[in-house]
Formats: C-alpha cells, structure tokens, sequence
C-alpha cells in the first residue's frame, strides 16, 4: 500500500501538476479580481482619472452627436410613413366608393338581364379579373368605361404606395437598429466614466470635475457677464445672436443629458439649437450640421452668438459670448457653464444670424 501511495506522488509531474498549477492560479486571480479585495487594474492617480473620464466624455458626445442625427432621420422617416399610410387609407375609401358605385351598376345591368352571373362572382371575389375582362368593358358603356379605368389606376396608385411604405418602413428599422448601437456605446462610456469618478474621494473629485454644481455654475457666469459688460465686451451682430446669447445665460446650471435639447437639459448641440430656436432661428440637429447652418468666421473674428466648434470630428459646440469665453453643455459631470474657448482644440466657428 505505501509503494502504491509514492507511485501516485510521482505523477504529480505531469497532467495533475499542471491541473494543479492552472487552480492555484485561477484562485490567485479570484483573490484579487473577484472577492472584493483586490484590484485587476493599477491604481489611477486623479489626473489619469481625468485624462480617462475626459476621453470617455468626448467619445460618448461624438457617439451622441450620431445618435442625434440618426434620430433626426428616424423622425423624418417615421413622419414620411404615418403620410404614405394616410395617403393610402385616403385612396383606398376613394377606391371602395368607385368599385360601390360600379357594383351598383353591373348588379342592375343583371337584373335587366344584361349580365351573366357570373358578373356577381367576380364583383364580389377578385376587382381585378372583373376590371380585366374586356367583355364588361365593351357592355358598360362610355362612362361607365372610364369609372373603371379610374378604378384600375386607384389599384396601381394603392399599390405604388405600399410599396413605397414598405421601403420607408425598412429604412426605419435600419434606422432604429442604429439608434440601439449608439445609445449601447453612449451608456457603456458613460457608465465606465461613472465607475472611474466613484472611485475618487469627494476632495479629488472636485479637482477632477472642476467643482461646478448648479449654484456655483450661475454665480460665476453672473459674475463673469458683469465683467464682460464692464470691460466693453463685443456686443453681438445683430438682435437674434444677442437672443441667442441671453438664451444660454439663462440656461446656465441646467443639467447634461445626451439627447436632450430643453427647456430644462441640453447635450451641447441641443442647447445650440434651443438658443437659436428661441431667437426665432431653426438650426440642425448635430455639431456636423450646424457648422454648415451659417456663415464660418475666423477666431479672430468671433463675436458673441457665434457658434464654436471643436475636436477634429466637430463632436462639440458652444455658444460664444464675449472676452474669450463659450457657454456650452460639457458633460454629464457638469452642467451648462462658462468655459474659455482655449480649453479645447479649436475646430472653427460658424455666424448664422
């Protein structure tokens, strides 16, 4: 029994050790990935938090700006649709009424004698073998032949509208799938960006986050518009941009959502285009867009209502007011605020008013 116990031993060498070698390391990495007291990923300093938050925030708001546009052409599509099936229901009424008035007709010519029954079979089963039949054409007389030639060109104009209410309604679930992708990639960046900042200490998380809450956010831009009026400031080009421009003050402390375009939460885009829309100016949905809705102006020649637009993908905008500053929506860690326009890398600027 002893030697038969040392020859067990021995094998350790082969396929058990290596069984035994692979356990202790997958029970080295649930010691330290998965009970909680461990971490898989280094220690991040506050300032790596940041680079990687900040980079997150920039990516999800160029995942937004996509999300925006596509459901800018989903609501177009969807629009598109709801007028094809109106239109349709519209000529399918017209159609019943045309093939009442020609049943009326066709059920009196036989009871004159003029049909044969098997005019009521086919008036009552299938229009179209009863408006092919040449022979009821010839019977019917010539107004009654244009009736029907009416009602076969309402079969083809039904038909051509389905068809192009499939199509529309294609493009619409293709459209929705694409609204489901941008907004999985949005919430996943945003979520790890969430992640990254709960493992901060409230004094590092003001560092990181610049420390602007609501309150805070519209004290300083009172502040900073009193000292824009006092230093002589550029005044806006006209009364619409200074509309505009009032509009963004006002909104300064409302929240970020992504998507959102007011009265009470903006992405950057849509409070752009809330601002604009208030002055009685429609703009485009999306960054991409509404650098293309105006004129481009210099950074040289920036004045307040200007838009400004940053990062190589004109993923962001901002409304400029004056003295070197934007008010724009920044991220979900930060609500509407004043910002200079060197904190980000300059893409160009547009004047639409």
């Amino acid at each position: 029994m002893a030697a038969h116990r040392k020859a067990r031993q021995r094998s350790m060498g082969g396929h058990t050790a290596r069984t035994a070698a692979t356990l202790a390391l997958a029970g080295a990495a649930t010691a330290t990935g998965f009970d909680g007291t461990g971490h898989a990923e280094p220690h991040l300093t506050p300032a790596q938090v940041k680079a990687k938050v900040d980079k997150l925030y920039q990516e999800a708001e160029a995942a937004t700006e996509k999300y925006d546009g596509v459901k800018e052409k989903a609501a177009a599509e969807q629009r598109r649709l709801n007028a094809l099936r109106d239109e349709t229901a519209r000529k399918q009424q017209s159609l019943n009424t045309a093939r009442d008035a020609l049943g009326s007709f066709a059920a009196a010519q036989y009871r004159e004698g003029g049909f044969a029954p098997t005019w009521q079979l086919a008036l009552s089963g299938d229009p179209d073998r009863y408006l092919d039949d040449a022979a009821f054409m010839e019977r019917a007389g010539d107004r009654q032949a244009t009736a029907v030639s009416r009602v076969r060109e309402q079969l083809r104009e039904i038909e051509q509208l389905r068809g192009a209410a499939r199509i529309e309604l294609r493009s619409l679930r293709s459209r929705q799938a694409e609204l489901r992708r941008q907004k999985k990639t949005i919430t996943g960046k945003l979520e790890e960006a969430r992640r990254l900042l709960a493992g901060l200490t409230p004094q590092q998380l003001l560092e990181v986050t610049g420390g602007s809450g609501p309150g805070r956010a519209s004290r300083s831009a009172s502040d900073a518009r009193d000292a824009l009026e006092q230093a002589g400031s550029a005044t806006a080009p006209n009364a619409r941009a200074e509309a505009a421009v009032d509009y963004a003050y006002a909104k300064l402390g409302s929240p970020y959502v992504w998507g959102a375009a007011g009265p009470n939460a903006f992405d950057c885009s849509g409070l752009v285009q809330a601002a604009y829309r208030s002055a009685g100016i429609s703009l485009p949905r999306t960054t991409y867009a509404q650098i293309n809705a105006g004129r481009r102006v210099s950074r040289s020649e920036l004045r307040p209502g200007d838009l400004v637009f940053f990062y190589s993908g004109i993923s962001h905008v901002g409304i400029y007011v004056g003295n070197g500053q934007i008010i724009h929506a920044p991220n979900p860690s930060a609500p509407v605020r004043l910002a200079p326009v060197d904190l980000m890398p300059f893409a160009g600027a547009t004047r639409v008013s």
